[in-house]
This record gives structure tokens, C-alpha cells and sequence, in this order.
């Protein structure tokens, strides 16, 4: 029998009585899997994710989570100059005494966790001096050091270039795959969700939603729906497997296509 990571059961959520961001979702999140979390702007990807975090009751229905979770904001910001051992240190708190200090195994951990990343010769380094993607990294190692058994992840390829954003995807296959964590990520990119998730939620308005495997549920119609834009999903070759990606439909104005039609050969 699958065992469930997270789930809820008529969720809804209003900020202002009988102002419903969304309400009547329901959705079962098994273990080691990733579930992927779309909607546009303001449809309440954030307000899911405070609820499943525990931080927000929400108005109508219930939340279960099973296991101990961590979560990785969107832009992660430090007030103070921390190094990037420190950073990931601060994941075996619930291990340390209220005044006690890290012991030489919770280093050992610490130092193990990064260099998984490929990132342990980075230990030392001021953390608000690394690249997006690498920060993003040692947040995941923090939360490997911490034992979390559920990661939830707002836009975690947010203001990241191509590179990054394929080394953050390919980490979220490995975590889930490798580790068995579960991971509930936000996106904005639906080629990201088909390419990573194994379930999707697509919050297409109050209480219309869609919710089952990423690529039954991540459909041209669905995402038209969703955003307002066109979209095309493509198939393709690449280094022997069959792919698929989605792509938006951005017609160019009359005009550039008068240019385009009469530019020189």
C-alpha cells in the first residue's frame, strides 16, 4: 500500500469572509514523489503552500502532512554574513541542545551533505556570495542534514539562468528518486512540472481545479485555460529517449511579420 506524504480533503481559504482565493480542492500526495503546483499570479499557489506548512489555517477543510518538512523560499536572503557551513549547520538545530554548539558529527554531516552537491570546497565562502542555483543547493543539503522527509519548494528555478534551473530539476529527480523525500514544488514553467513531477495541480480558478499525473493533467487545453495563452506540446529525440516540453504560442504583431516577410534573403 502507497503510503501519503500529504494530503487535503476541501481545502479553501478566504482573507476575507466569502472572498474565496480558492476553495473545494482536494488532492493526495504520495511519499517520494513530486507534485508540481501551477496557477497564475494571485490564484493562491502561496496560500496552499502557508497551509501545508502550517502557518496558515485554512478557512474550509483540512490539511495533512506526514513527516518532518522543509521549506526553500523563492529568493533566499541572509541578514547576516553566514558561510555556507553555517548555512547548512543550521539544519541539525533540532539535533543541538538549546546552548549547546554542533558537534564534530554534525560537521561531518554538514561537510557530507555539501560535498554531494558538489559544493563541500564552497564551505568556507561567504553564502550571500553565491549564484542563485548554488544557493538553492545548499538549502537542499540543509534540509538533507536536517532529515526532512518533505521538501516544499516556492519557484525554485526562479531568476535562475538555463544551467541552473536544469541542475535544480535534475536535483529534484534525484532527491525524490534516490532519497525517497517528497518534494511540492510552485512553478511557473509547465515544461518543468512535465519533466520532473509525477503528479500536477493545476488551481485553474475558484473551485475549478485539475489534479492527477503531470502528464495527463498537463495538457494543451488545461494550460490554455489556465494562462490565457496558447500552448503547444512538442515531441522530440535527444540522445535516444523520446521527450516531450511544452511551448507558448506568441503570435508577433502584423507589423513584424510584414518586416520579417520582407527582409532580404
Amino acid at each position: 500500500m502507497t503510503e501519503i506524504a500529504l494530503s487535503f480533503d476541501g481545502l479553501g481559504h478566504a482573507y476575507v469572509p466569502n472572498r474565496w482565493i480558492f476553495r473545494n480542492y482536494t488532492a493526495t500526495i504520495p511519499k517520494g514523489r513530486a507534485f508540481a503546483l501551477l496557477g497564475p499570479n494571485g490564484r493562491g499557489k502561496t496560500t496552499l503552500l502557508k497551509i501545508l506548512l502550517g502557518v496558515l489555517t485554512p478557512s474550509a477543510g483540512r490539511a495533512e502532512v506526514h513527516g518532518r518538512v522543509a521549506f526553500v523560499p523563492q529568493l533566499f536572503q541572509v541578514s547576516f554574513d553566514y558561510s555556507v557551513l553555517d548555512m547548512v549547520l543550521m539544519g541539525r538545530a533540532k539535533h543541538v541542545g538549546l546552548f549547546s554548539q554542533p558537534s564534530a558529527a554534525d560537521e561531518q554531516a554538514s561537510l557530507a551533505a555539501l560535498e554531494r552537491f558538489k559544493l563541500a570546497d564552497l564551505a568556507h565562502r561567504p553564502f550571500h556570495e553565491l549564484s542563485g542555483g548554488q544557493r538553492q543547493m545548499v538549502i537542499f543539503a540543509r534540509a538533507l542534514v536536517a532529515e526532512a522527509e518533505i521538501l516544499i519548494l516556492d519557484e525554485p528555478t526562479s531568476a535562475l539562468d538555463l544551467k541552473n534551473q536544469a541542475l535544480i530539476l535534475d536535483w529534484i529527480g534525484r532527491l525524490t528518486h534516490e532519497d525517497g523525500l517528497t518534494v511540492v514544488f510552485t512553478t511557473h514553467h509547465p515544461h518543468h512540472a512535465l519533466a520532473v513531477a509525477d503528479s500536477a495541480l493545476l488551481m485553474l480558478g475558484e473551485e475549478d481545479y485539475a489534479c492527477g499525473p503531470a502528464k495527463e493533467v498537463l495538457t494543451e487545453d488545461n494550460l490554455h485555460a489556465l494562462y490565457g495563452v496558447p500552448m503547444k506540446r512538442l515531441s522530440f529525440d535527444h540522445d535516444g529517449h523520446a521527450l516531450e516540453t511544452f511551448a507558448p504560442v506568441f503570435r508577433p504583431h502584423a507589423s513584424s511579420s510584414r518586416q520579417a516577410s520582407h527582409a532580404p534573403n
